[in-house]
């Protein structure tokens, strides 16, 4: 019944595997000279409807983000709803991820002061509907109220309505002596993972690949922890404070790890298990930015989970393949816009993207 179930699923999903971005169609939005060209271009593909939705009230890279936003939450719903019965609790734990960074984005704009319009821009939803809607309880209602609040501990006072209020409440008044808004943001991460790990310990037998594709995007937020706290000069001590639990990298390694002399020689002594991660080194180099790193720790993450994933088609795995390439489309779309608004030239764009090189 299990098997039947999920060719089900890969039935429902297989045929929107063709509508991701082709090589093609990458290199064209590289070359593109501004976001406005992006978008006309996004109007040949799967984003068509949504850009031209969006266009009578946005325009540049404000239009090409809500129009990727509103795209990417269709294909979330689409994925959930393909979903069977016996898998919907793993997926919908994992989906609760876009509720927490329209949450998270709310946080840091109260602590930085920014417009409510300017922040309700970016809220990953499509019209009135969040992407997190499907799998957690939020509306979009309700992610305009929290933008309402006049402060951060207003926000962090109205949601304990929505289950998170006892994460985020016992950290505020450390946030209003040091205004570092940090610590909130990773307990609400730190829960998120327990939450997911633990909603897929239990299912039909497939739940140590779905384990596995979670542990690996933990590991890469902790070597990404590990670059970023050695390029700030951070103490081992305070690095170990902020690891997440549940990759295969221990809290236990950070001061073997960390005791070399800067980035590259970290990046060096983390090759053996992230193989491209030296690729970043160049762009380091080059003006101090993680941001190679990042993007060579995502392409070997991919194309690992995207390899094992395929392994096992008839499971939940095919759910988690094409929540993968929603993903990573919708990160090198809007890495690209942004580009273009920052005058980043293509040479230098083209090795920060994932999806183009799997």
């Amino acid at each position: 019944m299990a098997s039947s179930a999920y060719a089900s699923a890969l039935g429902r999903l297989k045929p929107e595997f063709t509508a991701f971005l082709a090589k093609e169609t990458y290199a064209q939005l590289t070359a593109a000279k501004d976001p406005n060209e992006i978008a006309k271009l996004l109007d040949a593909t799967p984003y068509a409807p949504d850009i031209q939705a969006a266009r009578a009230s946005y325009q540049g890279v404000a239009l090409v983000e809500v129009a990727i936003n509103r795209t990417f939450v269709r294909r979330n719903r689409h994925a959930y709803e393909a979903t069977p019965f016996a898998g919907r609790g793993v997926v919908g734990a994992y989906l609760t991820r876009w509720d927490l960074q329209n949450i998270e984005l709310i946080l840091s704009a109260k602590a930085q002061g920014r417009p409510l319009t300017e922040t309700e821009d970016h809220l990953v939803s499509s019209r009135e509907i969040p992407a997190g809607l499907y799998a957690g309880v939020l509306t979009l209602d309700d992610f305009r109220q929290l933008l309402a609040q006049p402060t951060l501990e207003a926000v962090a006072a109205a949601l304990v309505r929505y289950g998170y209020g006892a994460t985020v409440l016992p950290l505020v008044e450390a946030f209003q002596r040091t205004h570092d808004i940090f610590p909130i943001l990773h307990a609400l991460d730190a829960e998120y993972y327990q939450r997911v790990l633990d909603a897929a310990k239990f299912f039909q037998g497939d739940e140590w690949v779905v384990r596995q594709f979670l542990a690996s995007e933990i590991d890469v937020r902790n070597v990404l922890l590990l670059l970023k706290g050695k390029a700030a000069e951070l103490p081992a001590d305070e690095v170990g404070s902020r690891w997440f639990s549940g990759g295969t990298l221990s809290a236990a390694e950070v001061p073997d790890l960390y005791g070399v002399r800067g980035v590259p020689e970290l990046a060096d002594r983390l090759a053996a298990r992230f193989p491209s991660i030296a690729e970043g080194s160049a762009d380091y180099a080059d003006g101090q930015s993680l941001t190679g790193y990042e993007a060579a720790l995502s392409r070997d993450r991919a194309a690992t989970e995207l390899g094992r994933l395929r392994t096992y088609p008839l499971s939940l795995s095919v759910v988690f393949t094409y929540l993968l390439l929603a993903e990573l489309e919708r990160e090198d779309v809007r890495r690209i816009a942004f580009a273009k608004l920052y005058g980043i030239p293509a040479e230098r764009l083209a090795p920060l993207l994932v999806s183009p090189r799997l």
